[in-house]
């Protein structure tokens, strides 16, 4: 990474950083996976949300598709078309639970926040989101979040399309399409697929914890860490006084 300039964007994922979005996400995957499974006579072999999150959190689900047939041996021969097919249907179907009633969706704790305290900073900061799922689900999750006002609609960037995380793809696209060098940017991510691709693109990264529960959190910022993280936060309460100390 180049030398670290003066902050002025700051790039947030998505699921289970700016929006308490994962369980819901991974529970309508391991649905579809389990559907795919069975079309093709594989009746022994099934997965639950919890599972494909510890296992594949970050990356789109044509990856997840692929990663999972590579982890367990199994061989479907889904065409490219087929996969994109399938993740349509998956998004379609969260964005339906993400907005459906009785399901809320939350913002992580504190992001709001802090997300108003940077906005009304004098234009110090441009807003981005870079994320692995899909731009509907995108939108809904900040919609329902309260998080749409933040966000310009230009400086929100999908993996849907180009190389999953933890490739850098989406994230040099970003930065692209922003005008911005990496160099006066900071990402902030919750997996390691996530910082690995935030790093691979020149990004100071910060890890983030505090959607998951209390017993798993240091597990995971070992791992947020070990991928590059420079530091790691359990509480969005942290995170300007981590900005203005830079």
């Amino acid at each position: 990474m180049a030398t670290q300039g003066k902050i002025t964007t700051i790039l947030f994922d998505c699921d289970n950083t700016l929006v308490q979005s994962e369980p819901i996400g991974f529970e309508v995957s391991a649905e579809i996976v389990n559907e795919i499974l069975a079309l093709h006579g594989i009746d022994n072999t099934k997965f639950t949300g919890p599972q494909l999150q510890r296992e594949f959190v970050g990356m789109t689900f044509q990856a997840t598709m692929n990663a999972i047939q590579a982890k367990y041996g199994l061989t479907l021969d889904l065409s490219l078309d087929e996969l994109d097919r399938y993740a349509a249907m998956e998004e379609t179907r969260v964005v339906a639970k993400l907005l459906g009633p009785g399901q809320p969706l939350l913002p992580c704790v504190g992001v709001n926040a802090v997300l108003k305290e940077l906005s009304s900073r004098g234009g110090l900061y441009r807003l981005a989101v870079v994320s692995g799922s899909g731009p509907s689900r995108i939108a809904a999750s900040l919609a329902a979040a309260g998080q749409a006002e933040f966000f310009a609609e230009g400086d929100i960037f999908s993996a849907v399309n180009m190389a999953s995380k933890p490739n850098p793809a989406v994230y040099k696209h970003a930065l692209k399409s922003l005008g911005v060098d990496a160099k006066n940017c900071v990402a902030i991510e919750d997996s390691k697929s996530g910082v690995l691709a935030a790093r691979g693109a020149g990004l100071l990264t910060l890890g983030y914890t505090g959607a998951y529960e209390l017993e798993e959190r240091p597990a995971l910022e070992k791992v947020l860490v070990e991928a590059g993280c420079m530091t790691v936060m359990s509480d969005w309460a942290e995170f300007l006084g981590f900005l203005d100390g830079l």
